[in-house]
């Protein structure tokens, strides 16, 4: 079936409340042809941890606001939940939902993994945002996934990044220039891949700029989960030449360039 604005497929992404990242870059990132629908994940709880587990706790519910859209494939962008519930509950969560919506179901960190997978990675750095509590827990959950955690970037504010973390939750703060200073920070490690992690941080601009670093391909989760949304509604194997595209940013590259006026 065919749609006016979406010829080729819809892709659903749930994201989080205030995550003001996932929907610019997937509208970066989708090919020609294929269209965005999304939602939102929802908590009251206090805390940003509570928070995260209560996301996973209502996800048939949130899945559940695309009602009869026509999706073709859904995500859920937002990776903190998975560190939390760890990998058997969220294989059996995934498993659930696409037996109830009869369609591809994946999260941001199972598609890392498949990503990572695709790039035979076992040794893996990770570029983080995240507070640190959180990131012991995302060591955690990549190593319970089999690959081994070599290094770790944190990401430190810019004076700008500052100036908005006053604004928002300091994740989405975050700016492209404090993310390939973090980047850098790995290049006396010895990777197979580089992960920069959390949905709410910019990558894009990051990834253009430095797509590999000492032959390691980088990548960030969101582009990761575009990338497995996209091969499953195409019916395309997850090979390492089809996300080593996608991190050149063969199909995309020219509409970041027009969105931010830049080559």
């Amino acid at each position: 079936m065919s749609f006016e604005y979406a010829p080729r497929g819809f892709v659903g992404v749930l994201t989080p409340q205030s995550n003001s990242t996932v929907e610019p870059e997937f509208g970066i990132l989708l090919p020609k042809g294929m269209s965005l629908l999304t939602a939102r994940l929802v908590s009251k709880q206090a805390t940003l941890e509570s928070r995260l587990l209560a996301y996973f706790d209502q996800l048939t519910q949130s899945a559940a606001q695309f009602a009869e859209a026509p999706l073709r494939s859904l995500g859920v962008a937002c990776t903190g939940s998975s560190y939390l519930v760890g990998c058997d509950r969220e294989d059996v969560l995934f498993d659930e939902l696409r037996q109830q919506t009869g369609t591809h179901v994946t999260s941001s960190a199972l598609s890392v993994v498949d990503a990572l997978r695709a790039l035979n990675a076992q040794r893996i750095g990770l570029v983080s945002p995240y507070p640190d509590s959180l990131l012991q827990h995302s060591i955690a959950y990549w190593q319970s996934r089999g690959f081994l955690v070599e290094a770790v970037a944190k990401v430190v504010l810019s004076e700008a990044d500052r100036t908005r973390s006053a604004q928002s939750n300091p994740i989405y703060a975050v700016g492209s220039n404090s993310v390939i200073d973090a980047i850098d920070k790995l290049r006396d490690s010895s990777l197979d891949a580089i992960v920069l992690l959390g949905t709410g941080m910019p990558s894009l601009k990051s990834i253009l700029h430095v797509p590999s670093l000492n032959g390691a391909p980088v990548f960030s989760c969101t582009l990761a989960l575009a990338w497995r949304c996209v091969s499953a509604m195409q019916g395309s194997d997850l090979s390492a030449d089809s996300l080593r595209d996608w991190i050149a940013g063969a199909h995309w590259r020219s509409r970041f360039g027009d969105c931010f006026g830049v080559s």
